[in-house]
């Protein structure tokens, strides 16, 4: 009698779900990018009308452009900054306390 042949099970690691402009940044965190700048440049225009400092304008509107990039991309476990911060938040406020309060028993 010929055996049978045990195929391994093969599971697939590292597919990737959805479109990546590069790893761990898609368009979702492309919009929240550009949202991010765009409220970054409305804040910088009015910083510059007020204080004519051009080199901080600059500065600034690429420090945001840089920092959100930079939040809102996953790891290889697929978390950003943005989500664990969040995750850490949430921990928080699911938090109760309650203190104790002593009481003599037998009296």
């Amino acid at each position: 009698m010929e055996e049978k042949k045990k195929n391994p099970l093969y599971i697939p690691q590292g597919l990737k779900t959805r479109v990546e402009i590069f790893d761990g940044f898609g368009k979702e965190e492309l919009m929240k990018t550009i949202l991010v700048t765009i409220g970054a440049g409305i804040l910088d225009v009015i910083y510059y009308l007020i204080f004519k400092n051009t080199v901080v304008s600059i500065v600034t509107i690429l420090v945001a452009m840089a920092g959100s990039v930079m939040m809102l991309t996953k790891d290889h476990s697929n978390i950003s900054v943005v989500d664990q911060v969040g995750f850490m938040v949430r921990f928080a406020r699911s938090q109760k306390f309650y203190p104790y309060k002593y009481l003599d028993e037998w009296m």
